[in-house]
């Protein structure tokens, strides 16, 4: 079996589920402003200390928030353990700088685990290969540390040998000490801290032995273009892209044109993953639904972040959105669990998505009162249905003379009214083939 082969089977329930979300969630929580602040702004240790000395999460219910992912039709979810500043959500062994030794102290990965296992998702794991706390890891020549270019740092004298050793063994207890783990989320690389200089083979290697099942994102590598060719890639190439704060203009390939599995990653928050306070710009329903069938009508999934308060509280405003983006999952998701792309021609404000037998024609911006469907040959159809309420939608041949001149090439087009758009989000018509 090929490497293409194996990733496609490795991925085949990720890519079937479809929809996830990303939860951000660490002592940058309690700054407000973003989870890169303590680089941005060169914070110092000492100041950064403060957050330490006060994270608490005492409104910390994962529990609260598995219930809502389900409810908004969400089949898995991923969790920082640890970000940039070196902060772990877990009782690691390996360092005192964890939640365990704040106010806070609990385990905050195992109850997550543990909860949304309970409801039925599968679980992911986020874990940063940088580290602004260790003492090996480079500071004055990184490119990011808060301490880069200070002059204080011009002789460091760091063992980056110790840190691998440090961040091998912590993947290590993530992967073995909170049962089944589905999805292993690293981030991030860049410039020359890629690929082999995390000792990256011998990472995946481990991971693997211990969770043979799991998937794995593409950052060990810095997304370099590896999936030009799965079958050459290296084995820390992972098993999907993940795209970030953009969804592809189409879907992703390798060079012999076979779908790359991908995943885009969003925040509800514009512009921040972390919980930002007095940012009221919030995703809409709309915008995550339509980014939702964007994805998947491309061979691609969404994971949708949110930032949880300090206190561990979801934004009031992310609740409702999520609460909203599961009423329309909740009649529609079929149109989204094991679908993907259609290779028919995309119909002017609309999308397509099936899963290789049906297809559904997303309506999201009609303009005229009808559309046509383009590329199904007479007969293919063989009744269309409104997912909303699940009623026969009438079909119609249209006679007109650019429909004449396809039906020469066996082909038609497929009108809908506008008045049978019932949805104002996105109505879902499905096109039961024979």
């Amino acid at each position: 079996m090929s490497n293409y082969d194996v990733i496609m089977q490795r991925t085949k329930t990720f890519r079937e589920n479809r929809f996830g979300l990303f939860i951000h969630y660490g002592l940058y929580s309690i700054a407000g402003r973003s989870e890169w602040c303590k680089s941005i702004e060169r914070i110092s240790d000492e100041h950064y200390q403060h957050y330490f000395d006060n994270f608490s999460a005492e409104h910390y219910d994962p529990k609260k928030w598995a219930r809502l992912a389900k409810q908004a039709g969400m089949k898995y979810a991923v969790l920082t353990t640890k970000h940039h500043d070196g902060f772990c959500l877990f009782d690691s062994q390996y360092t005192d700088y964890k939640v365990t030794n704040t106010k806070a102290d609990r385990d905050l990965v195992k109850e997550y685990v543990d909860a949304f296992r309970a409801e039925g998702l599968q679980v992911g794991l986020y874990y940063s290969l940088i580290d602004w706390h260790h003492p090996d890891y480079p500071h004055f020549d990184d490119l990011n540390h808060p301490r880069r270019g200070d002059p204080a740092y011009t002789d460091e004298k760091r063992d980056f040998s110790r840190y691998l050793e440090y961040m091998h063994n912590q993947v290590k207890e993530l992967l073995t000490n909170y049962g089944k783990i589905d999805i292993m989320w690293f981030d991030f690389s860049y410039k020359e801290m890629k690929g082999e200089k995390w000792e990256a083979t011998k990472l995946v290697n481990m991971v693997r032995s211990i969770q043979p099942d799991i998937i794995i994102d593409n950052r060990l590598s810095c997304g370099d273009k590896f999936f030009d060719d799965l079958d050459a890639a290296p084995i820390y190439c992972g098993d999907f892209t993940s795209p970030e704060q953009f969804v592809p203009t189409k879907a992703i390939c390798d060079k012999y044109g076979r779908p790359v599995p991908w995943e885009a990653c969003l925040t509800t928050q514009a512009g921040s993953w972390c919980y930002v306070n007095g940012n009221d710009n919030f995703m809409t329903p709309r915008q995550v639904i339509y980014s939702l069938v964007d994805c998947v009508s491309k061979n691609g999934n969404l994971l949708l972040n949110v930032g949880p308060t300090a206190k561990g509280d979801f934004p009031k405003q992310t609740v409702q959105l999520l609460e909203e983006v599961g009423e329309w999952m909740y009649q529609n998701g079929e149109s989204i669990y094991g679908c993907g792309a259609v290779d028919l021609p995309r119909p002017e404000g609309c999308k397509l998505t099936g899963n290789g037998k049906d297809i559904y024609v997303h309506f999201f911006d009609l303009a005229g009162s009808c559309v046509a469907i383009e590329g199904i040959t007479n007969g293919q159809v063989d009744f269309a249905l409104n997912l909303d309420d699940c009623t026969e939608v009438p079909l119609k041949i249209t006679l007109d003379l650019e429909a004449l001149s396809k039906e020469m090439d066996g082909k038609v087009s497929i009108p809908f009214a506008k008045a049978q758009l019932k949805n104002s989000i996105d109505t879902v018509i499905k096109l039961v083939m024979k």
